[in-house]
C-alpha cells in the first residue's frame, strides 16, 4: 500500500483514506471471553477492501467497567497504524442505553490526531430505529445514519445506512456482516463493512469509524456470551 502524495489539509496519518470508499472491520476473536463470558478489552483489525490489514484498534477500559456495566460500559479506543503510531482516538461516555432517557443519549467522540477533535457521533432520540447524526468538531451535522427496526438477523447482513445531512439521500452504509453459525452463536467477534463516498472528508471517514464501533457496542456486543436484541429502541 503506498501513502497517497501531498496530502494537504489532512491529519497525520489518515492519507491512505483520501483514496478509499470501503472498510472492513473485524474484531479478534477472545478465547477467554468465549469459553467463560469474562468481558475482555476488544481489539479489531481495519483492512481496505483487498484484505490488507490498514490499522489495527485497541479498546481502553478497565476490568472492572467491561465486566459491571457490560456492552454500556465507556471506554477509549486508541486506532493505531502498522507502525504502532495513534493516529485515531475515540472515547465514549458513561450514558444511558434506552429510549425512556431521551436526555442523556449515546455519543462518541473522535480525534486524529489524538487531542484534536474533528467530529462525533450523536444518538438521536428514537423509538422505533436507531438514528445518529455524524458531526464536525464545530457542532455542524453533514450525515445522518438510519438503523433497522430490528437488529437480530439470521444468515445475513445488518444494515445501517449512511444518510445525507437532509436525510434525502444514501450515500453509503455501516453493515454488520453475517460471520457464521459458530461465530454469531458462541462469540461477539463482529465482523463490519463501511462504505462512504471516495470524496467524502478524510476527518468524517474516520468519523465513520468512531461510528462503527459505536454501533457494535450498543447493539452486537453480548453480556456473558448473551443475545441482547430487541425490537427498536426499547
Amino acid at each position: 500500500m503506498s501513502m497517497p502524495p501531498n496530502v494537504t489539509n489532512c491529519p497525520p496519518g489518515l492519507e491512505y483514506l483520501t483514496t478509499i470508499d470501503q472498510l472492513l472491520v473485524h474484531q479478534k476473536v477472545e478465547l477467554l471471553e468465549a469459553f467463560t463470558g469474562f468481558e475482555t478489552a476488544n481489539k479489531y483489525s481495519i483492512k481496505n477492501s483487498l484484505g490488507q490489514k490498514i490499522f489495527y484498534a485497541v479498546e481502553d477500559s478497565d476490568c472492572l467497567t467491561r465486566n459491571c456495566c457490560g456492552a454500556r460500559r465507556p471506554f477509549d479506543m486508541k486506532i493505531l497504524d502498522n507502525y504502532q503510531n495513534e493516529i485515531i482516538h475515540l472515547n465514549r461516555p458513561l450514558r444511558c442505553d434506552s429510549c425512556w432517557f431521551p436526555c442523556c443519549l449515546q455519543s462518541i467522540e473522535v480525534s486524529s490526531p489524538p487531542g484534536t477533535l474533528v467530529g462525533t457521533v450523536e444518538q438521536e432520540w428514537s423509538i422505533c430505529c436507531p438514528t445518529y447524526a455524524i458531526k464536525t468538531a464545530g457542532g455542524e451535522t453533514v450525515l445522518r445514519i438510519e438503523g433497522p427496526f430490528c437488529t437480530m438477523s439470521i444468515c445475513g447482513d445488518v444494515e445501517f445506512q449512511i444518510m445525507s445531512a437532509n436525510g434525502g439521500t444514501q450515500v453509503g452504509k455501516i453493515s454488520k456482516q453475517w460471520s457464521g453459525l459458530i461465530r454469531e452463536m458462541f462469540t461477539d467477534a463482529d465482523y463490519f463493512g463501511i462504505t462512504f463516498p471516495v470524496d467524502l472528508d478524510v476527518r468524517m471517514k474516520a468519523v465513520m469509524l468512531g461510528a462503527c464501533f459505536l454501533i457494535d457496542a450498543m447493539f452486537f456486543e453480548k453480556a456473558q456470551n448473551k443475545e441482547q436484541d430487541s425490537p427498536g429502541m426499547l
